[in-house]
């Protein structure tokens, strides 16, 4: 029994009753559904407010036999793309009325994604996201898809589970073939760790420009993402005469190797082209301004937990072909646009007249 002054908190029946509308209508106003009309849900969102309702997530647990709970999995969270691809995520599954369950782990190598998946799954969550990882966990996450929904941001193409991920070779094909329009003989690569598909994929696209257009295929550089091992590779390609332009996997790198060359009096773009990949909001301060490939990374996050709630949703594995519910496994690209600044144009040579 009550106590005197305690006021027991609203329950779905009160804002159906203050809203003069069904239970069940309250219900798919609070789960987003599309079949409500505007008045009716401004009047049941109304109520809501008013009453200071507040849905017993446990009670709704129970009754769907759901979490209402995503695991997320990621590396890198120091770095611009995943923190972006997060946001998305996060933004998605709040829209969704999800929680957010975050494991972070330095490196996603097979016996981190075991370790994390792991505990990821000691929670009941209703599904899962994977941001980057690398190739040799492709074998857990398929394993994992036979259990419960699974989407892959990036990482590698092959067999796996459901992928979104953006097209890095065709925005590392566009920036190559940019800079080689600018008449240099070749492009140089600094590329990202060679265990990440993404640093694969804009290291083939780049080299996959050079060969069809007949050109030499430089040696490229391995860097970590950081502007540290940029500026490392930097100081090896600026004290090379012959290197005219380079194409650098991530603009943290690009940034240090604008410092390398500016060390040694090379000078961009009158010296050595430059462009990288993301576009960082930094980007377009850099001295001088980063011609770069833009990647939303926002909308690969907002597009893996659409992905993964109509797998949620149907009771079957947005995973592996031939898994539990029989889910087909699907491939969504992204695409990624160039972004020309001053780094890659070279300016007009002075007449002598």
């Amino acid at each position: 029994m009550q106590s005197n002054g305690e006021r027991r908190p609203a329950r779905m029946d009160d804002v159906a009753a203050a809203a003069g509308v069904s239970h069940q209508t309250v219900s798919r106003v609070l789960n987003g559904a599309d079949s409500v009309r505007p008045e009716t849900r401004a009047r049941v969102l109304a109520a809501v407010e008013r009453l200071g309702y507040r849905r017993n997530v446990a009670a709704r647990a129970l009754a769907s036999r759901r979490s209402q709970t995503i695991g997320v999995l990621t590396a890198g969270t120091q770095l611009f793309g995943p923190t972006g691809i997060l946001h998305g995520i996060e933004q998605a599954a709040r829209q969704a009325d999800y929680y957010l369950s975050i494991a972070s782990e330095p490196v996603l190598e097979l016996a981190a994604v075991r370790r994390a998946l792991a505990r990821l799954t000691e929670q009941a969550v209703d599904g899962i996201v994977v941001v980057g990882p690398q190739e040799d966990a492709q074998g857990a996450l398929v394993e994992l898809a036979e259990r419960v929904p699974v989407v892959v941001v990036d990482g590698h193409a092959g067999p796996g589970p459901t992928r979104v991920y953006v097209d890095h070779l065709g925005g590392a094909r566009a920036a190559t073939a940019h800079l080689l329009e600018q008449g240099v003989r070749t492009v140089h690569h600094v590329a990202g760790p060679p265990d990440w598909g993404e640093a694969a994929d804009r290291r083939a696209g780049w080299e996959a420009v050079l060969r069809e257009a007949g050109r030499a295929v430089p040696r490229p550089l391995a860097g970590d993402w950081s502007a540290g091992s940029g500026y490392a590779a930097g100081c090896l390609l600026a004290v090379d005469p012959e290197v005219e332009a380079v194409f650098v996997a991530n603009d943290q790198m690009a940034l240090g190797v604008l410092r390398a060359m500016a060390e040694v009096g090379r000078r961009c773009p009158e010296d050595v082209l430059l462009a990288g990949f993301d576009d960082v909001p930094e980007a377009g301060f850099f001295w001088p301004p980063l011609t770069t490939v833009r990647q939303d990374f926002p909308a690969l996050g907002r597009a893996s937990i659409d992905l993964l709630l109509q797998g949620i949703a149907g009771g079957a594995v947005a995973g592996a072909a031939g898994g539990a519910g029989g889910s087909p496994r699907r491939e969504v690209a992204v695409p990624a646009q160039l972004v020309v600044r001053a780094s890659s144009h070279r300016l007009p040579v002075p007449s002598s007249a």
